[in-house]
């Protein structure tokens, strides 16, 4: 099984913390997608002996997409692709395009529907408009509030973001953001920190004073928040800032984690076959223009033992799943089993791993299974409840230099 996703490269404007590849202009909009396409139809022979499971339209801001240009797209992974009789497709959406559209009648979820998409993904981020101006976003608190309201007349599977650690947020604040979702019934969360990537809006802020820099110890009390308020909620915690309701797992992201094949397509967007990692180029004009010249535009790297070694670490430590120690002998080496144990001691010791017996049953995912590796009674690593929040730290430690 295998993933598509699309980098659709477009925001009507820039929020201040993100660094993400997008432009706020429209202009090479209907081009874009036009080159968008091509790369489908050039690129299908990367999946060929693959089932197409699911199809994720990320940016951005793919919103910003007319239906008819989503079903365009749909329409040619299916007749380029061999798709799964029931794929996930999932749809990122701000609120206020939500609303701009289908506010009195509904009728964009209704056609969303219509072209196969069947899973939401709401950017709220905060439902405190103070939050929100902060960070820039588009839309206001009311508008995120009405257009999960009535994006779940339409849709059962919906996932929305949410931003801790944004200085200033008290922890009542925080718990009134999660009140607000548990209480609108939607089944699954994103939940990131507030992070300061270079070259950012928010970095310059912070460099020059206007804006206070941000505190680890409050993202740690905000984090501790979410975990307990969402696990007495029915969520599980399948990832560390991944958050569902049973049978609402994001079967797009597991099968990141799980390190399954998954083809990019759209300027700036990733591919990865298990043993190579490609990318394209983060520039609108630049991919056209190789699109339409017939050449991808991509830079594609041939991943060493060492390096798949260590993003099987990185991932499998921020998910449920942990990391299989029998994988890892069979993958890598007796090796590299005994110097992950090795390198593991210090931090068992300090109860922020843990080795445990796992079985596959044991998740409680029916829908999942088959993006689960077979197990039965093996041997796990996994972070601790203690070793969570710092679960890429830990990983880092583990890695093979």
């Amino acid at each position: 099984m295998s993933g598509i996703y699309l980098h659709i490269p477009f925001c009507k404007q820039a929020c201040f913390y993100c660094d993400f590849h997008f432009s706020t202009s429209l202009k090479k909009k209907e081009e874009l997608i036009s080159c968008l396409i091509k790369e489908l139809e050039i690129r299908k022979a990367a999946l060929e002996h693959e089932t197409i499971e699911t199809i994720y339209f990320g940016g951005g801001t793919p919103s910003l997409l007319s239906v008819s240009e989503l079903e365009r797209l749909i329409k040619t992974i299916y007749a380029n692709y061999k798709v799964a009789r029931n794929p996930e497709i999932t749809l990122e959406a701000n609120p206020d395009d939500l609303m701009s559209i289908g506010a009195q009648s509904g009728a964009i979820f209704k056609e969303y529907k219509e072209i196969g998409i069947n899973r939401l993904s709401i950017g709220v981020q905060s439902f405190f408009e103070e939050d929100l101006k902060m960070m820039n976003r588009a839309h206001n608190a009311e508008e995120a509030i009405e257009s999960i309201k009535m994006a779940r007349y339409y849709f059962d599977n919906i996932t929305v973001d949410l931003i801790y650690g944004i200085p200033h947020m008290t922890s009542e604040k925080w718990m009134k953001n999660l009140q607000t979702v548990f209480d609108l019934g939607i089944p699954h969360i994103s939940s990131y920190a507030l992070t300061v990537e270079p070259n950012t809006a928010l970095d310059s802020f912070i460099k020059k004073g206007k804006y206070p820099p941000l505190d680890e110890i409050l993202a740690k009390k905000h984090f501790d928040i979410l975990v307990s308020e969402t696990r007495k909620n029915g969520f599980v915690q399948y990832e560390i800032s991944n958050f569902g309701k049973p049978d609402y797992f994001s079967k797009h992201n597991t099968s990141y984690w799980l390190g399954k094949k998954y083809l990019g397509i759209g300027p700036s967007a990733h591919s990865f076959n298990k043993t190579h990692r490609s990318w394209n180029v983060s520039n609108n004009s630049k991919y056209i223009q190789s699109i339409l010249e017939n050449e991808l535009p991509c830079e594609t790297e041939k991943l060493s033992k060492k390096y798949q070694f260590n993003e099987a670490i990185m991932t499998g430590l921020r998910t449920i799943w942990g990391v299989s120690l029998a994988e890892i002998e069979a993958n890598f080496g007796l090796d590299y089993k005994i110097q992950l144990l090795a390198s593991a001691t210090q931090f068992i010791q300090q109860e922020l791993l843990v080795i445990t017996k796992e079985t596959k049953q044991s998740f409680h995912v029916q829908e999942l299974t088959s993006l689960i590796p077979p197990s039965n009674d093996i041997e796990i690593l996994k972070t601790t409840e203690k070793g969570k929040f710092l679960a890429d730290g830990l990983a880092s430690e583990l890695f093979r230099i």
